[in-house]
């Protein structure tokens, strides 16, 4: 796979991990009556929720940046 390819499908896989990770997200704090903590509580799984889509993002944009291999390694 090319990395242009690479980079196209990345961008569009990027988009559902994001969309996908905030119904998740949401039905996490839904299930765990996140609103009925205390202010604290909510202040901090929303900061760690909002901040652990980055892990897999991260592994996938180094997939997307990884260099063509030449044609006579192939």
């Amino acid at each position: 796979m090319t990395q242009r390819a690479r980079k196209f499908t990345g961008a569009i896989l990027l988009i559902l991990l994001i969309a996908v990770y905030a119904l998740l997200a949401l039905a996490v704090a839904v299930v765990l009556q996140i609103r009925q903590a205390n202010g604290f509580v909510e202040f901090v799984y929303y900061i760690v929720a909002g901040l652990l889509w980055v892990l897999p993002a991260g592994l996938l944009i180094k997939w997307m940046a990884k260099p063509d291999v030449p044609k006579a390694d192939r």
